[in-house]
């Protein structure tokens, strides 16, 4: 039992919609730490108001509340549970450490005697409020830039006189960076110091001496009561400082940071955490370090907290922080602890990797139209991607190849810059492809030391890809026939897919997987152990990674596959990458209960996923895992190995979706809906011949292939006209033109970003409503899981309008032809599992937009506000049961709105205004009791306000 035996009730506070700076890694942390709550037998009470995780899911507390994060509703609940005897509010970043101290400010806990654990208030303060953070680092003598701090603009300019430029200004009690800014030049200043005054909650900034050039090191710590503490991570960024870590290039463990040094930045971590107060818990401290050799180190910040970063030092290292770090809040001591991945040394051992970890962000600027593109210290990226290898090569390959970018790698793909003043600029200003500009540099000829002034990025770096380089010139001087097998597999030990080195032979991937197969150069896998397998690891935790034969003395050649494959029945999931706008968090949480659902049906289950935030990458949410790329050669490795009976790929969004034509040729078996139904949903000539035969009406529509035939087809269907391109998520360059020159430059445009895809015109059905429904049938069979109603009108993507549950405006002879409609279509797909149709309802009829046969964006908010597990239903569906089997027992009383939430702030000038392409970066769930609530009448009151055309 917990050392703390006063402990028998807990509130969680979660972290709220999924904004730019804090994202999925928080239901990662929440979930793990609900779990280890309800492993010592303590109640757990949950706050959060996002409907798309897994933290939220009745499953992970004995109580859910799905409410805005407020006092309101902390006081709401305390009420409800007076048996709550502690606060955790270490796992939902920012937002909960924030309204823990607005609650605390207000008497809150001590009115109703709930002490706080894992953190205490005086740690937030004095780590949020930089002047007294300066004033401690000043105590206990640990060196930080020179800094001050200002509450007010003239305060700011005479600090800014008195340090000279470059300045950094830095806002108190924000998240992501926001409003945090560089400053290389007076005129920039006023507007920017203004800008980072209003950003913070208590109006003060710190403005610091810019330390631009250093290189930025990140340690992930846990303490317990006893002091303890042990660093779990080492984390170092690719990218010198000045870019935000969240937007960094990051490595595990440091490349380039001599043992001395080390040894002294963690003695300085240790006294940091020992010093900002007496609790237990993690914690993450980040340095710089100057790029001599004297290699000073100085302070940056500390945050008594699970970070993002903690959620890719627990999938780097397999040490699960958030898990341990509330065990160690209750009272527990790490050597009392068990490491969960070797179940058989303590927590109190260090991790060591005997690999590379590399994890990248993904952007969406294309998102935000006249965004200033730059990195720096605001956070900007919307997800992020980690890659496994032997070396940072290889690792860094990996995490290239899972970006979904429509790159294969770094180099060998032939879309490299050729431009010198183009490629120097693009070095000068980091932005989302400077990963893959440091490559093209050094293809032109460029200097490494050149780079390296310009990027101060470490040499070591830059030395790595110039192997890479040299590697891909000397593979290029061959054919097919004439590589060696030892060139070959030094490439793919780098980390080459099989199609770059594809494009350096001028052959077919294929014809390079054929020629690695009879050369014996096959991906065997590793386990992810945490100890540099010192100790038997228990946890079935795996990458890929390519290895010489190893000859025996008999003369027999092995290579070591730590991958056993076992005799079970198997299913993999697909994961759904990178979080991105478009393919957020909701599909992870759909990932996760199709692997739950198919393990409840008595399949081993396997999960394939390359993106470090979420549930599905947990080492024990399947029986395994193998943390690899989303991406056909990875894939089909895997499949080969393992034989599984099937791959479902209708949970992981679009980017389990556009491997089913490559699964379906392979002859490797799709579990649910096939791939044939998956095609014609997205072919718009067949999926409308197929309404037509139904009697179903959709709005007038034609395909084009340039923009002469788009304006052939304009004569005909009239404007306004919905333009998009075809198989794209998030509504990906979908526009609404009102004439011939703009339908013209939308064309030209999406033709020379997306070559070769067919174009999509409708006719826009201009004040139409939009509703949507969900449904799960198995072939013959339909249950509609629900049907919504946009509050917005027509024309704003799903993703970006407020959805009311049930509707509230559609009278019954408009809701039984959608019943009837997506019935219909349902079983013409013969869909196996969840289906998502979308309608346009205008003078009382009811057309179809498109239809969409796999989970949605909307299938987990469905399921909460109906106390419902239909993804388990539904992938139970997918494996064979019937509709007819469950019991449907849904329960709302009133409204559930769905409300998409922006992150704007972070691109400051760009054009808000919403219409068919997808920006909200999250969502929130709103219950009300009836109509006349004056957050719907606010809704509605604002419904058209930010529509563009």
């Amino acid at each position: 039992m917990p050392k703390d035996n006063s402990i028998k009730t807990v509130l969680i506070i979660g972290s709220g919609p999924i904004i730019i700076g804090q994202a999925c890694e928080f239901d990662y942390s929440g979930s793990q730490s609900a779990r280890s709550l309800r492993e010592e037998g303590i109640k757990v009470i949950l706050i959060n108001s996002n409907p798309a995780t897994i933290m939220t899911d009745p499953s992970m507390a004995d109580h859910v509340y799905l409410k805005p994060l407020n006092t309101k509703s902390i006081i709401e609940i305390l009420k409800a549970h007076p048996e709550i005897d502690a606060v955790l509010p270490t796992m939902g970043g920012q937002t909960a450490l924030n309204l823990c101290l607005e609650a605390d400010e207000k008497g809150i806990w001590q009115d109703f005697d709930v002490k706080l654990i894992g953190v205490d208030i005086n740690a937030i303060n004095v780590t949020e409020d930089r002047e007294q953070f300066k004033q401690l680092l000043s105590r206990i003598d640990i060196p930080f830039a020179p800094a001050k701090t200002a509450t007010s603009f003239l305060e700011g300019k005479e600090i800014a006189q008195e340090f000279g430029f470059p300045l950094v200004i830095r806002p108190s009690f924000t998240l992501g960076g926001t409003g945090a800014a560089f400053v290389h030049k007076e005129e920039d200043f006023d507007g920017l110091l203004t800008y980072g005054l209003e950003a913070s909650p208590i109006h003060e900034v710190l403005i610091d001496k810019a330390l631009l050039g250093w290189k930025e090191y990140e340690l992930e710590l846990l303490r317990d009561k006893n002091d303890n503490v042990v660093i779990i991570c080492t984390i170092e960024n690719m990218d010198a400082m000045g870019i935000h870590t969240g937007d960094s290039i990051t490595v595990a463990p440091a490349m380039t940071l001599s043992d001395r040094t080390f040894q002294r930045m963690r003695d300085m971590a240790i006294k940091m955490m020992r010093s900002i107060g007496n609790f237990a818990g993690g914690c993450n401290v980040q340095f710089a370090v100057s790029p001599d050799e004297k290699e000073d180190i100085v302070a940056i910040e500390i945050n008594p907290r699970v970070s993002r970063s903690s959620a890719l030092a627990s999938k780097a290292t397999g040490y699960p922080i958030a898990k341990i770090a509330t065990k160690l809040a209750l009272g527990y001591t790490l050597d009392e602890l068990q490491n969960q991945i070797t179940k058989s040394t303590s927590a109190l051992f260090e991790p060591t990797l005997d690999y590379v970890i590399v994890k990248i962000p993904r952007w969406n600027f294309d998102k935000f139209e006249g965004a200033d593109r730059t990195l720096g210290l605001q956070m900007k990226s919307v997800g992020e991607v980690m890659g496994i290898g032997r070396s940072f090569q290889e690792a860094l390959q990996k995490a290239t190849q899972s970006l979904e970018i429509k790159r294969n790698g770094i180099g060998a793909d032939g879309k490299g810059y050729t431009n010198y003043d183009q490629i120097l600029d693009k070095l000068e200003h980091a932005s989302w492809d400077r990963v893959f500009v440091i490559y093209d540099a050094i293809a032109l000829g460029i200097p490494l030391s050149t780079i390296h002034q310009i990027t101060k990025i470490d040499m070591w770096f830059l030395k790595q890809y110039e192997e890479m380089y040299a590697l891909e010139q000397e593979v290029s001087k061959h054919t097919l026939t004439s590589l060696p097998k030892d060139l070959l597999l030094e490439a793919k030990q780098k980390g080459f897919a099989d199609r770059q080195i594809a494009h350096m032979l001028r052959c077919l991937e294929s014809e390079i997987h054929a020629l690695r197969e009879q050369m014996n150069i096959n991906r065997v896998y590793k386990l992810v152990d945490t100890c540099a397998a010192e100790f038997v690891a228990q946890t079935p935790y795996y990458y890929s990674t390519f290895e010489a034969d190893i000859e025996k003395a008999d003369g027999t050649t092995y290579s070591a596959n730590e991958s056993v494959r076992t005799d079970k029945k198997k299913i993999v999931v697909l994961g759904s990458g990178p979080n991105r706008i478009g393919q957020g968090i909701e599909f992870d949480y759909s990932c996760v209960h199709g692997v739950l659902a198919a393990s409840e049906s008595g399949y081993e289950t396997i999960m394939i996923n390359c993106n470090p935030e979420t549930v599905s990458t947990d080492f024990d949410t399947a029986d395994k895992l193998y943390f690899e790329p989303v991406y056909w050669e990875h894939i089909y490795d895997i499949i080969r190995h393992e034989k599984p009976e099937g791959v479902i790929v209708q949970l992981g969004g679009q980017t389990a979706l556009k491997l089913a034509e490559k699964l379906d040729k392979y002859g490797i078996k799709i579990i649910g809906t096939s791939y044939e139904a998956l095609d014609l949903a997205e072919d718009r000539g067949r999926f409308s011949e197929l309404l037509t035969e139904l009697n179903i009406p959709f709005p007038k529509f034609g395909v084009a292939t340039t923009a002469d035939e788009a304006s052939k087809l304009a004569d005909e269907l009239d404007f306004p006209l919905l333009v998009r391109p075809s198989y794209v998520l998030g509504g990906q360059g979908m526009k609404i033109v009102i004439n011939k020159k703009e339908l013209e430059e939308h064309v030209i445009d999406l033709l020379k970003s997306i070559p070769g895809n067919k174009l999509l015109l409708d006719h826009y059905l201009a004040g139409a409503i939009e509703a949507e429904a969900d449904a799960i049938c198995d072939g013959e069979n339909v249950y509609i899981i629900g049907i919504m109603e946009h509050i917005e009108p027509c024309g704003v993507h799903s993703g970006d309008s407020n959805a009311t549950l049930p509707p509230f405006n559609l009278g019954e002879f408009v809701l039984q032809q959608i019943k009837d409609h997506t019935k219909k279509i349902a079983v013409a797909l013969k869909t196996k599992g969840l289906i998502n149709i979308q309608f346009a309802v205008k003078d009382d009829t009811v057309y179809i937009i498109e239809a969409n046969p796999r989970a949605s964006r909307t299938v987990p908010f469905i399921a909460k506000a109906y106390g419902e597990p239909y993804v388990n239903y539904a992938t139970k569906v997918m494996l064979g049961a019937k509709v007819t089997d469950f019991t449907f027992n849904p329960k709302l009383d009133g409204y559930a709105i769905k409300q998409p939430i922006f992150s704007f702030n972070k691109f400051p000038g760009v054009n808000k205004a919403l219409g068919p392409e997808m920006k909200s970066t999250g969502e929130s769930i709103l219950f009300i009791d009836n109509l006349k609530d004056d957050a719907f009448y606010d809704l509605y009151s604002r419904r058209k306000m930010y529509l563009s055309k």
